[in-house]
């Protein structure tokens, strides 16, 4: 083995154990079974129908119930919602008029459906449980709070505007979950979900990640929100054991440039270069990133020494997103905080891939590496992950579809948060518009005009550079801050 192939060895775990399924933490807590539990919890188990508990939740409910921040990747549909609400409805006191236990979701459906299991397995022990989310009054959610609802499900902008209101308060927060905790802490979610942390109370609240995946981003931010958390793997395809997450996408080869643009809406990368084999494939790919609004520039052996220091400063500076390059024009290149490498088609020769996937995951972080294959493509890209033993995971191509839901969830978030800034006046304002608004939504050319204005806001709000992710202790300047200046807000999180 050479020192190339040994970095890659390092990169993809080579030395963790390819077969296990199983990944937990050193002192695990033995697993537990439903003739283990109380009577209540029994009890609780019959009404959902519960005939013997699942990996998940045999595994997970010891973690939750002793207080040790714990981050479980399952598959959906496994049970992870069970795991967490059983032991979060023992340690609620239904007493104490207050929230007790957040649990936050990514979607309305997903915090319905979270409230409505939470509900059937509370039964009548009196414990509140109320689903906070968008697009619906606020009313009933008010009153929730006023009854003091003790647990409480909810898509992180809904649960922020209470907060900003001061409707909702969680100085007797005791419990913190994430559920599809990768959706939550993507680029979309991350400001809201930082200004949700600043609203934690002083004291420890236990906090619990689960997810189907945790990509490298996604690990990388976990100990902002959790306090020194274990990790409980359930999926044969855990990915936390690798610096590097190396993934492709069969892709049709007379559409790769719109499955292209497709995985990036997906993927949502902070910062990617893009490898072609070509110089006129390189030029090819940046017009079509460009056309589609995209902040791309490319590189190639074309291009003077001074203009390609020119592009790279712009990439190393965090001024540009996507950089389109060939493997000649990229050699040497060092690029801090590269989330991404996109090979848009197989390198030439075996040796290029380790070059390509090694100018992301450097230095410790986290980083993917993403291949674009059509089924020809597919068998030298097999040989490739046989030759270097790189765990190589397929992902299913997403369909215009499926881009739409998640275009409009992440502007949804977007034109939320634009909301929740505006003053009084502004509000005020924009009230003559609701008229319009109604109107246009009634036929099909004002359908367009609004859906043109959303496209061009879309374009400008999320297809630039990425603000870098602030450390720590981030600066409030938004309308937040100055809510906690006016004595709104009694306590910062310890996370």
């Amino acid at each position: 083995m050479n020192q190339d192939e040994a970095n890659l060895a390092d990169a993809t775990g080579e030395e963790t154990k390819k077969d296990e399924t199983i990944s937990q933490p050193e002192s695990a807590f033995p697993e537990v079974t439903l003739a283990d539990l109380p009577e209540s919890w029994r009890e609780a188990a019959a009404r959902a129908g519960w005939t013997s508990l699942m990996p998940v939740q045999a595994k997970a409910m010891p973690y939750v119930m002793a207080g040790r921040d714990l981050m479980v990747q399952s598959r959906t549909g496994s049970g992870k919602t069970g795991a967490f609400i059983l032991p979060i409805l023992e340690r609620i006191n239904p007493l104490q008029d207050a929230c007790q236990a957040l649990i936050l979701a990514p979607t309305r459906e997903l915090a319905q459906q979270v409230a409505s299991d939470a509900k059937i397995l509370a039964g009548d022990t009196g414990t509140r449980i109320v689903a906070v989310y968008g697009g619906t009054k606020y009313g009933p959610q008010l009153e929730a709070f006023r009854k003091g609802a003790h647990i409480v499900v909810g898509t992180p902008g809904r649960i922020l505007d209470h907060l900003l209101r001061g409707s909702l308060s969680l100085n007797k927060l005791k419990i913190l979950v994430f559920d599809e905790a990768d959706r939550l802490l993507s680029m979309g979610f991350y400001p809201d979900m930082r200004q949700v942390q600043s609203y934690l109370p002083s004291h420890r609240v236990d906090g619990y990640m689960f997810s189907a995946t945790f990509p490298p981003r996604v690990m990388g931010l976990a100990s902002r929100f959790l306090h020194k958390p274990d990790f409980l793997g359930l999926s044969s395809d855990n990915v936390h054991v690798a610096e590097t997450e190396h993934v492709y996408y069969i892709v049709p080869g007379m559409d790769k440039d719109r499955s292209l643009v497709r995985i990036i809406e997906v993927e949502n990368p902070d910062s990617v270069i893009i490898f072609c084999n070509t110089k006129a494939r390189v030029t090819y790919v940046a017009t079509v990133l460009r056309r589609f609004g995209y902040d791309a520039d490319e590189i190639s052996s074309d291009l003077s020494q001074a203009a390609r220091e020119k592009v790279l400063e712009r990439v190393r500076g965090g001024n540009l997103r996507f950089l389109v390059a060939t493997d000649v024009a990229a050699r040497g290149i060092d690029i801090h905080d590269l989330s991404h490498v996109i090979q848009y088609e197989p390198p030439e020769e075996a040796e290029a891939y380790i070059h390509r996937s090694g100018r992301t995951g450097r230095a410790g972080a986290k980083g993917v590496a993403i291949s674009l294959v059509d089924v020809i493509e597919k068998a030298k890209l097999n040989k490739i992950a046989q030759r270097y033993h790189i765990d190589m995971q397929e992902r299913p191509l997403p369909t215009d579809e499926d881009v739409a839901a998640i275009v409009s969830e992440r502007a949804t978030i977007l034109l939320e948060a634009k909301r929740r800034d505006r003053d009084k006046l502004q509000t005020e304002r924009m009230q003559r518009f609701i008229p319009l608004t109604q109107a246009l939504s009634q036929n099909e050319e004002g359908q367009a005009l609004l859906a043109m204005l959303l496209d061009d806001y879309y374009q400008q709000s999320t297809h630039k550079p990425p603000t870098p992710i602030e450390p720590k202790r981030a600066k409030q300047q938004s309308r937040s801050s100055r809510k906690r200046k006016d004595g709104r807000r009694r306590g910062r999180g310890r996370r």
